[in-house]
């Protein structure tokens, strides 16, 4: 997972100025979170948001903040369901930055009332039951600033599965909002061999085509799984910061 991480926090470089919101809905033990830090430039103007189904996890991840400096009053964390019970309209639901790795094609009730949910209801159907990716990537959507920028880590299905989510991925393409998708090279996660990719999405991508770019082959092999070097990320970014097309590598 760790390319994942470097690509997502380079991708967004944290210039920040005055206060960023920050919001990771699948936040595990706080990884991606504390990745911002690590990469940004004024790490002290960020306020970070999250929220963690498991319990045992959700306190793992506080105890993690702590132990990496962020400060009490620049956390807003909560444990619960992110699909079934949304970030609370009491607080700020709008981010500078959403970052995401769901697990993988997870189950989720799928119920009917959620077409009439505020998160869902522009795309008419909803994520099927048995797979749960697109109802994670419309809930970070959902909560991206109009100039904000979104990293979601999926499963390569979400690229060509039909019936409900070719819908919601036709309605994603033709308002825009999908602004570059990087395949990665099978085998690089420890929970998964399957490969997995990238999506960057923003409220509109103001007229620019849509960045493919193709890192199946910039790996390195492991003993058990594969690894991309500094260097094989580097070049990554390098493609994607130049949207230009690269033959067998990126296309713009």
């Amino acid at each position: 997972m760790g390319c994942s991480k470097v690509f997502i926090f380079k991708m967004k470089k944290c210039d920040c100025i005055k206060y960023l919101g920050l919001v990771d809905p699948c936040m595990g033990s706080g990884s991606l979170l504390l990745n911002a830090k690590k990469y940004a430039k004024e790490p002290g103007y960020i306020k970070y948001y999250g929220r963690e189904l498991m319990t045992s996890t959700f306190n793992l991840a506080r105890m993690n903040m702590f132990l990496h400096g962020i400060m009490p009053e620049n956390q807003r964390f909560r444990n619960g369901d992110t699909l079934d019970g949304d970030w609370s309209t009491g607080e700020e639901t709008d981010f500078d930055m959403v970052l995401m790795n769901p697990p993988y094609s997870a189950k989720w009730s799928a119920a009917a009332g959620f077409l009439q949910d505020e998160r869902f209801s522009d795309y008419g159907v909803l994520a099927p039951k048995s797979k749960a990716d697109y109802a994670f990537l419309l809930h970070g959507l959902y909560h991206l600033k109009s100039n904000g920028t979104m990293a979601i880590v999926l499963p390569h299905g979400v690229l060509f599965r039909g019936a409900t989510e070719g819908k919601i991925r036709e309605k994603l393409l033709r308002s825009g909002n999908i602004y570059a998708v990087i395949g990665l090279p099978a085998n690089l996660f420890y929970n998964t061999s399957i490969p997995a990719c990238i999506i960057v999405l923003k409220k509109n991508r103001e007229g620019r085509n849509l960045l493919f770019i193709d890192t199946s082959q910039k790996f390195e092999k492991d003993k058990k799984q594969n690894a991309m070097t500094d260097a094989n990320i580097d070049s990554v970014i390098d493609l994607y910061n130049k949207r230009e097309t690269v033959e067998k590598e990126s296309f713009d």
